[in-house]
């Protein structure tokens, strides 16, 4: 990864395929990777939210990280997620993903006690300071109760503590707001933090995220659909808004796929990953559509829901 240019394009934050006993199948993951890979992606994001991080153990967040880098083989860049509870643990998680031979680093606010702005700013230069990699920060308030604000982020890519930001937090004004700060639209490689990269997390609002001056995306259904994804991308790169109004909206219908599980019945996470396990399951890429413990796993009408959205988006052939 270039330090004096922004990473750009589409970045999926990386499954974890599971086996039946709730282990790592690091052969689906090795698959997962070449789909991934072979789709066009720019980057890989492993051990984020759509890697089932949280529910990962020490162990099998190594494993997963090892396998995606081995894979990759250097094709792409790979950013490693470091998420945890405090400063403390996801130094520990940063010196492995080094080991590792990560391109990148990941975090987000810590999130156990209530933590002071002037607290997470700290604990970003001093991830950045001894983790010793290039350091993403994760804007994900709805699970760690914290919304890095725009003048937080500008100073930490001012100074060069932060290299980007992946933003999930579902503020599009703020996003908005964060890219006009750093140069807006037409003039980010002139603006404070030339260098700094902006991906969004918002999977359905991809086509306006890059038309506001974004870099990239992140988008967990790109685990299903990565060609899709940099399709868009390249048409928001060219200038072909139709053509990528048309994709967006075709996986706007895909992503219908998530509400597969009951809502009464199944909290939102756990239909999520279900959908896009099995539906990563139904395309050959992997073996299982197994989710972390204590999620609840999709049942059949489920899972014929997310294989009904497959036909639909033209991954799978009409019947």
């Amino acid at each position: 990864m270039s330090s004096s240019q922004p990473l750009r394009g589409v970045v999926p934050p990386v499954c974890t395929p599971l086996d039946a006993a709730g282990e790592v199948d690091t052969a689906s993951l090795t698959r997962l990777v070449e789909h991934l890979v072979a789709g066009g992606v720019h980057g890989l994001f492993a051990l984020g939210s759509s890697s089932e991080v949280a529910f990962l153990t020490d162990r099998q967040r190594a494993v997963a990280l090892e396998t995606v880098i081995e894979a990759v083989a250097g094709r792409v860049p790979v950013l490693a997620g470091v998420i945890d509870m405090t400063t403390p643990r996801m130094l520990v998680h940063a010196e492995a993903a080094r080991k590792a031979g990560a391109d990148a680093l990941v975090a987000t606010a810590p999130f156990y006690a209530r933590t002071h702005p002037v607290e997470i700013t700290r604990h970003f230069r001093i991830l950045r300071e001894r983790g010793d990699l290039p350091l993403y920060a994760y804007d994900l308030p709805v699970c760690v109760h914290s919304k890095l604000s725009v003048a937080m982020v500008r100073e930490l890519a001012e100074d060069g503590t932060l290299t980007g930001l992946k933003d999930s937090s579902g503020d599009e004004g703020g996003l908005r707001r964060l890219i006009v700060e750093l140069g807006g639209r037409d003039g980010r490689t002139a603006g404070p933090a030339p260098s700094f990269s902006i991906l969004t997390g918002s999977e359905l609002t991809v086509d306006a995220a890059l038309l506001a001056g974004a870099d990239g995306v992140v988008p967990g259904l790109g685990n299903v659909d990565p060609a899709g994804y940099v399709r868009l991308y390249e048409a928001m790169r060219e200038g072909d808004l139709k053509r990528a109004v048309e994709e967006q909206e075709r996986l706007v219908q895909l992503f219908g796929m998530v509400d597969a599980g009951p809502e009464g019945e199944m909290g939102r996470n756990s239909s999520a990953m279900g959908a896009f396990k099995h539906a990563l399951r139904l395309l050959g890429v992997v073996t299982a559509g197994t989710t972390a413990g204590s999620q609840i796993q999709l049942d059949e009408a489920a899972i014929a829901h997310v294989e009904r959205h497959l036909r639909g988006a033209g991954l799978l052939p009409v019947r």
